[in-house]
């Protein structure tokens, strides 16, 4: 028996269960996607200084509520960084690029002192990638080009049709790849030309996972 009525109800009691952790009147990185909207309704009640958006969809709400959205270059620091992601494990690595902004969330968690990861428990895995694709953020001219190393790489590469990311790039979604050691292999493929990012997220982990279960909210620190 869940304590939830549904999946919402499971990304709602995330969000409200996340504020405690996030910045009072600071300066607050706040990500894309379906949990992290329903964080946005509430963050008036931090009366924040302002935020840096990962998206400019994020940034639309944001303004909508009356928050100031600042430009990243404007700050040399964020007081935190809160986000979903589309799997999370033990060692609170992640994958993350579902809604295609990756290279922005990359971007802006890595001037975050904090990371904060909100998530329902369908998100949480015991390896990354085998049931959601990795998604690459490649330079169009690049497409090709990298789909063949990926192969090399044992990743079976598909091409995200219609999708354009903030940038005007591409994003090609990568399948049945054994993601074992997730920093090192973020490291290969970040290494790969045309490459601009890749959707995991080792090098900039989170600090803690909200985790919205069953049985209520679970917050978990990273298992070495």
């Amino acid at each position: 028996m869940s304590l939830y009525a549904n999946q919402d109800a499971k990304k709602q009691a995330a969000a409200e269960a996340a504020l405690k952790h996030l910045p009072y009147g600071g300066i607050l990185g706040v990500g894309t996607g379906s949990t992290v909207n329903f964080l946005i309704d509430l963050l008036p009640q931090l009366e924040l200084e302002a935020a840096v958006a990962s998206s400019e969809a994020t940034a639309q709400r944001l303004k909508k509520l009356g928050i100031e959205v600042i430009d990243m270059n404007q700050v040399s620091g964020l007081d935190a960084y809160v986000d979903g992601a589309d799997e999370i494990d033990r060692h609170l690595h992640m994958i993350k690029g579902g809604g295609a902004a990756l290279t922005r969330e990359k971007i802006v968690a890595s001037i975050a002192k904090k990371f904060v990861c909100i998530v329902d428990d369908s998100k949480w895995v015991d390896q990354l990638g085998l049931d959601f694709p990795l998604p690459i953020e490649v330079i169009p001219m690049a497409r090709s080009a990298v789909a063949r190393k990926i192969v090399a790489l044992g990743g079976d590469p598909a091409y995200r049709e219609g999708v354009v990311t903030d940038n005007g790039n591409v994003i090609l979604d990568i399948h049945h790849l054994n993601i074992l050691n997730a920093l090192e292999i973020e490291k290969t493929i970040n290494n790969i030309p045309g490459v601009v990012t890749n959707g995991i997220f080792a090098i900039n982990k989170a600090d803690i996972a909200i985790v919205a279960t069953n049985q209520g909210i679970e917050e978990r620190l990273s298992v070495l």
